[in-house]
């Protein structure tokens, strides 16, 4: 890149991250720890892990985009350099797989917020809902196909929407007195509820990753920093200011009211925040953060259907996913790539309406879908590490640094799949081996072998058995990975 596009300093690298990555998730943490069982111990603990787990995963983004320049389509790259063709494939296919479910994510927090003004809406997941989800979301795909995918003004929005009823929050929790110690600390390990500590801390895994999906965002623009070096530290400090307003929203919501009563706020409504700012300041505490959620997200809705189309050009771009992918209109828009994603948003829309899947639901999918490529990518950093490439012209506590994050970065991915549970590990195979069409349509065209290598194969084998033993445990009516929807 020519230095002079290398004008970002510190603030607009700083900026775009946090819009990247403060979504929907921001308006819900309130109450979704205890949506999943955690208590306050096994909250914090949870936080802990996060904080190390994913300061380590940033450190993996960071190291391998000054590494490895070259791999731009997204971190997904990452796992075809590293590991091979169908592992590549299936990394891709994952990331937008998640990118689509994160926009059903939103649409369906979005209409939810909306049926504050709007009630025959619901909860954002009846048959009026999905009309007018469809609507928007092939309103918003004509403008793509017609040029209009600049979100920049429109993030900004967005990011401004979100902080104010934040600020509100954490103003009036603590100088109005809402807040409260010993409703913070009553029942502080959960005894009672059936879950061990370490249990509860596992729970809050899809919550914790859901809410930081977007961080790799910085990283992605760092070739138009003025320097590396404030790329990397706009990084770690966009992580560190976000895991603050996160964990700060979390122990100032438990210290408001206790955990039954949080729980409550998941199922009354779309975004537990709005619960929140209702027990402190009343009803028009609760319609401040529905307009601020409907505002911000519908912002964003125009983003993560660039992100569903990215999803899939970038892949075939890097000759991942089939030609007729990167095929662009007149305007030069990838028209089969928005229009493909489009229809599998469609699709997971009509299926999350059917099934009466809620806001969580949907998060929790479209976050056990991204946790491969993520584990993927401080795999291929630790590779790197011990071949020394990664590492190349460091010296001292910078080589040590890249160490940490590498060996971190990697232990997290495993915790990552190891807190989600088995039945979600089926649920990910469910959506993981469809996208092998793809991939043989791809190796035929390209005219290869179909399986270079024979970890290619195995990684094949793997992920089928696991999608046959998915549908043998719902045949046999085993609860358990029934439990992953």
């Amino acid at each position: 890149m020519d230095n002079n596009q290398k004008t970002l300093g510190m603030i607009p690298l700083v900026f775009f991250s946090v819009g990247c990555t403060l979504a929907s998730g921001v308006f819900a943490i309130s109450g979704d720890y205890a949506y999943a069982g955690a208590y306050t111990l096994g909250t914090i603990i949870g936080w802990a892990i996060t904080f190390v787990g994913m300061l380590g995963l940033v450190g993996c983004f960071f190291r391998l985009t000054i590494v490895k320049p070259e791999l731009t389509s997204g971190i997904y790259s990452y796992a075809k350099a590293g590991f091979g063709e169908f592992i590549g494939f299936q990394s891709a296919w994952g990331y937008w797989i998640s990118a689509v479910l994160a926009y059903v994510t939103f649409s369906t927090g979005f209409l939810g917020s909306l049926s504050e003004l709007l009630p025959f809406l619901g909860d954002g997941m009846n048959f009026a809902s999905l009309i007018i989800g469809s609507v928007i979301l092939w309103l918003l795909v004509w403008l793509l196909l017609n040029g209009v995918n600049q979100a920049v003004i429109i993030n900004a929005v967005a990011v401004i929407f979100k902080c104010l009823p934040i600020l509100f929050l954490v103003i009036t929790a603590l100088v109005a007195g809402a807040f409260r110690w010993d409703t913070f600390t009553a029942n502080f390990t959960g005894e009672g509820s059936g879950m061990s500590v370490f249990e509860q801390a596992k729970a809050c895994i899809f919550t914790t990753v859901w809410v930081f999906i977007g961080i790799e965002g910085a990283v992605v623009i760092s070739t138009r920093a003025k320097t590396t070096k404030l790329a990397g530290k706009a990084s770690i400090i966009s992580f560190v200011s976000l895991f603050a307003l996160y964990f700060i929203i979390s122990m100032l919501s438990m210290g408001v009211a206790d955990h039954d009563t949080l729980r409550s706020f998941t199922d009354n409504y779309t975004f537990s925040m709005a619960g929140v700012m209702e027990y402190i300041v009343g009803p028009w505490g609760a319609t401040l953060v529905n307009v601020a959620a409907v505002i911000s997200i519908g912002c964003a809705l125009l983003t993560y259907v660039i992100l569903v189309s990215d999803s899939a050009f970038g892949p075939a771009n890097m000759n991942c996913f089939p030609k007729i992918f990167v095929k662009k209109n007149k305007k030069d828009q990838p028209t089969y790539s928005i229009v493909f994603g489009a229809i599998f948003v469609e699709i997971f829309m009509i299926v999350a309406t059917i099934s009466a899947a809620s806001y969580q639901n949907c998060y929790y999918l479209s976050t056990i879908a991204i946790m491969i490529p993520y584990m993927l990518s401080a795999f291929y950093a630790f590779k790197l590490s011990c071949t020394g490439e990664l590492t190349d012209g460091q010296s001292g506590s910078g080589k040590m640094w890249t160490w940490i994050a590498a060996i971190i970065g990697s232990i997290y991915g495993i915790w990552m799949l190891y807190a989600s549970s088995f039945s979600y590990i089926l649920v990910c195979a469910l959506m993981y081996l469809p996208g092998s069409v793809l991939y043989f349509i791809k190796r035929k065209e390209d005219g290869g072998k179909m399986f270079p290598k024979a970890y290619d194969l195995g990684a094949f084998v793997v992920v089928a058995a696991l999608f046959v033993l998915f549908f043998v445990l719902v045949a046999s009516g085993n609860e358990f990975v029934l439990s992953g929807f």
